[in-house]
């Protein structure tokens, strides 16, 4: 199964007016295996969306590389093998999905054709786009809002169906940036679980960013934080709590137990030490 790789990637700015560069990430090392929720967590200014725009192929690295594909022999990235580097990331592909915090929807199309809309662009016909489209749009829970136009839904719904148009294309992994930030608390709280039934089900990568430590803890199987600028990866965590919301289906039983709260005090922690340390950028 193929995974996401990170290897020595730093990204430079040129300066405004000639100015200074502003070194955005440095020295990256990092990867996602098949399977895993990846979130990102950090201050402001940190460089998560720069690193998901990397995975996603919008921009390139200034140092190092990123490949989604299978690992080099004994482990080792291809290129050190002496391979071609077929796997690496060189722009934007559909073996990745991209789900953004405003969905970016066309607001002409209605629902079923705004999720069809890759596969229109692909050259699907007709018949298979709709089926590919109405499998999604179920899994999301909008099985019964095909024909309506998108600016007729909620912020949440709409949401849901970014998140089925970037399924439509089978993705191997999905790059979630700030997806539920502009959405209320109660229909945030109902899209976590939504996007961990997903998770469920397909079985896909996942990296999602967010800046609510809670939401980052409820739903991520590994947790990094990044140090404010020049962005570096500090700390890593395994977790298993969205695990036992699975199981249990209680959001509110999961986000009260002794060791998530020890968790979310011990992140927050750290989280704060880097911003006092590093200073506001």
């Amino acid at each position: 199964m193929s995974r996401l790789q990170i290897h020595d990637v730093s990204v430079r700015y040129p300066g405004m007016n000639g100015g200074e560069t502003v070194t955005a990430l440095s020295d990256i090392n990092f990867t996602i295996e098949p399977g895993e929720f990846v979130v990102a967590l950090g201050a402001s200014g940190c460089g998560k969306t720069t690193l998901l725009n990397l995975m996603a192929g919008f921009i390139q690295p200034s140092d190092g590389y990123l490949t989604l594909g299978q690992s080099g022999i004994a482990g080792l990235p291809r290129v050190a093998c002496g391979l071609d580097l077929d796997d690496q990331i060189t722009g934007p592909g559909k073996d990745r999905g991209v789900v953004f915090q405003k969905h970016a929807l066309l607001p002409w199309l209605n629902v079923l054709d705004n999720t069809a809309f890759g596969l229109k662009l692909q050259g699907f016909s007709l018949k298979e786009r709709n089926e590919r489209a109405a499998e999604f749009l179920q899994l999301v829970g909008l099985q019964d809002f095909h024909k309506h136009p998108v600016y007729q839904l909620s912020g949440g719904m709409q949401q849901r169906v970014g998140i089925a148009r970037a399924l439509t294309n089978d993705p191997q992994m999905l790059l979630l940036d700030e997806p539920l930030g502009a959405l209320d608390a109660l229909t945030r709280e109902v899209l976590q679980e939504l996007l961990l039934d997903v998770w469920k089900q397909t079985q896909k990568m996942m990296f999602f960013i967010t800046h609510s430590v809670e939401e980052a803890l409820f739903m991520a199987s590994r947790l990094i934080i990044m140090s404010p600028r020049p962005g570096r990866i500090t700390h890593e965590f395994s977790l298993n709590f969205n695990q036992i919301f699975l199981e249990c289906r209680d959001a509110r039983k999961v986000k009260s137990l002794p060791e998530f709260i020890a968790m979310r005090e011990q992140v927050l922690s750290i989280i704060h030490g880097d911003e006092a340390e590093g200073g506001l950028h």
